[in-house]
């Protein structure tokens, strides 16, 4: 440990003598532990720490000179909009985002190193509970959201995909953070998927550049902002435990976001299909003095442009579709790549100027006494993760619904706006717009239908309250939309899902999707749809039988054609579009009633059971061996195959199927329900109850 004497001359070298006034009257251990604060500040570092600190302030706030004429807005074509992109392209960005998931190559990294001091509490933000009927915390609805896009990844792929759960904290919030996590057995996520790791700390300074005592034996530390991430992840070797992993993509986001979308498929495929190495999401400005930086660009390069800086005129200027000029707002939403990451931590960190932040801190006074400040009275020097998109060779821009996507908690009760009230009507707002789209109806405490509203209000609580657990829908999605036919054959015919995919593209697998898309409820009879679906088939070069004999839980359809003889196209059609669509119900359908539940195919030796509804978990059946088809008795639910087959082996997450395999129109189209309601997986399993009956 540095003596006394070595520690008071490295503080003569920075000008900070004042640290150690309280010397005498400190016991043996305060001394100790304030020597080896002291002793880790280097001197030339904390001395030019504190003059910049210092000047900065002394700076005159408010529009940078002559930045307007060197602003522009992002080009369109770097700009990717999810609400305004037509749903194929839409489609094909998801499913590009799934495959990575699904492949390992996706981890998502959380900012939680801030303290929650405007917020009103002395714990980490995401312990935080906004009352929701649930009462689940940030934390937690984060982790089922992780939990969640595994799930729909792993369905898509036929795979067990992991998604890496990196959150960097501070000296305030990792004790707590760890202990939360461990108290709530992290949320039913692998700990080994959970890495936490502090930022640093600097120390808080005086307006003429004096670091703050908070008491006599101890330093005013404050962490180094959210840009600290990139020596952070130096310091805790975080890149290289990635690159064991096999990430490749990183999204990066803040704890206070009560509606963001971890590991966002639809977001992490634009990105990696543009080639991005640098992505932010964005929404649109609410109005043009909103208080939230711009995504333009600067001198031809792109920046975050903090609102104080952009002149009233240049905030009021409009585009030619009369839309704010500059409106991409900032989230602290972003995607990077491994080696862009790796990139800034070994050649452009030392570049970031760090950020003025003028704060309330505690602190001693000349006699020892603490003093809270009513008004701010230090500088806390930050830097933020986004200064880094200037060094991106390709940077993108992804806008989102802020309705959808971006609730920010920032401040206590009362206040109008980013308070636990707001942010709570935010996300009971869209969980009321994804029941009301999938077709429940809420009734009130009379019994009665509320009224029907033009729109929701923009302040206040939904007609009902409704919530849905991430654990049942990442997005809202309404009806099952993923290939699970595809997860089904790469299962039967033994092939990984990039040969099946490869497979079902050159046949033009998407003309039975937009088959499919149409039946029956848009005006497509089950006849037109299953010669759809032939068609389909005999394109990938499959033969179909002469005659539909009879179907049933004791009847094997099989063929000698290498494993591709089909069975009908109305079996076929009862196979492919119950669990596609989620809308075939035989208690609400007559015209599904008189069909058989059960098909029963056999392909390349081995024998396969498919029941229309519900999905059931896989299971080897002793009975049937390779290249000899059986009969199944009884087993009307389940996909088999013979004992020892090598595709018993590749189950993956097919046991989660039944909750899984779709959206929320299973679950709630046609049925009322009582406000408050939430929809988690128990309410989910019980509602499909009478389908299992």
């Amino acid at each position: 440990m540095a003596s006394e004497q070595d520690v008071r001359a490295r503080l003569q070298r920075a000008g900070q003598e004042h640290l150690l006034r309280f010397w005498a009257e400190l016991a043996p251990e305060s001394r100790a532990a304030l020597l080896a604060e002291l002793a880790l500040l280097e001197p030339e570092a904390l001395r030019e720490h504190c003059r910049r600190a210092a000047e900065a302030c002394a700076r005159p706030h408010g529009p940078l000179p002559g930045l307007a004429e060197r602003l522009r807005p992002l080009p369109a074509e770097r700009v990717g909009r999810a609400s305004r992109s037509d749903p194929e392209t839409r489609r094909r960005w998801e499913e590009e985002g799934f495959r990575q998931i699904a492949l390992n190559k996706v981890a998502v990294l959380l900012l939680a190193g801030g303290q929650g001091t405007r917020l009103g509490v002395t714990y980490p933000k995401g312990m935080y509970r906004v009352g929701l009927p649930s009462g689940k915390t940030l934390y937690q609805l984060q982790a089922e959201r992780i939990r969640r896009v595994e799930q729909l990844a792993g369905e898509r792929h036929g795979t067990c995909c992991t998604v890496p759960w990196y959150v960097m904290t501070s000296e305030f919030t990792l004790g707590p953070t760890a202990e939360f996590f461990r108290e709530h057995d992290f949320f039913h996520l692998d700990p080994a998927n959970v890495v936490m790791f502090e930022q640093r700390l600097l120390p808080a300074v005086t307006f003429d550049g004096k670091v703050i005592l908070e008491r006599k034996d101890k330093v005013a530390m404050a962490p180094d902002g959210n840009g600290g991430l990139y020596c952070a992840l130096e310091d805790h070797k975080i890149l290289e435990d990635m690159e064991r992993r096999g990430v490749e993509f990183v999204h990066v986001y803040c704890v206070d976001n009560i509606l963001v979308r971890l590991a966002d498929p639809v977001f992490i495929g634009f990105c990696v299909l543009q080639g991005a190495d640098c992505g932010a999401k964005v929404v649109e400005k609410a109005y043009p003095e909103e208080p939230v930086g711009v995504v333009c660009q600067v001198d031809g390069v792109p920046q975050v442009v903090e609102y104080s800086e952009i002149s009233p005129d240049t905030a009021q200027l409009r585009a030619s579709d009369g839309g704010l000029l500059y409106n991409a707002g900032n989230i602290c939403n972003h995607f990077f790549t491994r080696g862009f990451l790796k990139a800034v931590t070994r050649e452009f960190e030392p570049l970031l100027k760090p950020h003025v932040a003028v704060k309330k801190v505690p602190y001693v006074d000349e006699e020892g006494n603490l003093i809270k400040p009513l008004k701010p009275n230090g500088i806390k020097m930050e830097k933020f993760v986004f200064d880094v998109f200037r060094f991106a060779k390709n940077f993108v821009a992804f806008e989102v619904l802020r309705e959808e996507e971006f609730s920010p908690l920032k401040n206590a009760e009362p206040a109008d706006r980013d308070s636990p009230r707001t942010s709570r009507q935010a996300l009971l707002a869209q969980h009321y717009r994804w029941a009301l789209q999938a077709g429940a109806r809420f009734l009130d405490a009379h019994g009665a239908w509320p009224p029907e509203l033009p729109g929701l209000p923009p302040n206040g609580d939904p007609p009902a309250i409704c919530e849905i657990s991430p654990l049942v829908s990442y997005s809202g999605e309404v009806r099952a939309a993923c290939p699970y036919l595809g997860l089904f054959w790469s299962q039967v015919f033994n092939t990984t899902w990039g040969e099946v995919a490869a497979w079902v593209e050159t046949a033009q697998w998407d003309q039975w999707f937009k088959v499919a898309e149409n039946f029956p409820r848009y005006g497509m009879g089950w006849g037109e749809a299953s010669r759809g679906l032939c068609r389909t088939w005999e394109g990938m070069g499959m033969r179909q039988p002469r005659s539909e004999p009879s179907v049933g839980p004791d009847r094997i359809l099989w063929g000698p054609r290498g494993g591709r003889t089909l069975a009908s196209p109305t079996s076929l059609t009862l196979a492919t579009l119950a669990p596609f669509s989620g809308q075939v119900r035989p208690e609400r359908d007559r015209r599904v009633s008189c069909w058989p539940r059960v098909l029963s195919v056999v392909l390349g030796g081995l024998a396969v059971c498919v029941c229309s509804w519900p999905w059931k978990p896989l299971c080897p059946h002793p009975s049937l061996t390779p290249g000899r088809p059986g009969i199944v008795p009884g087993d009307c639910g389940s996909l088999v195959w013979p004992e020892g087959a090598v595709a018993s082996q590749k189950v993956g997450t097919w046991p989660l199927l039944p909750a899984r395999l779709q959206g929320l129109e299973v679950y709630l189209q046609g049925r009322e329900f009582q406000s408050p309601f939430i929809l988690d997986e128990d309410q989910a399993r019980e509602l499909l109850q009478p389908q299992e009956s």
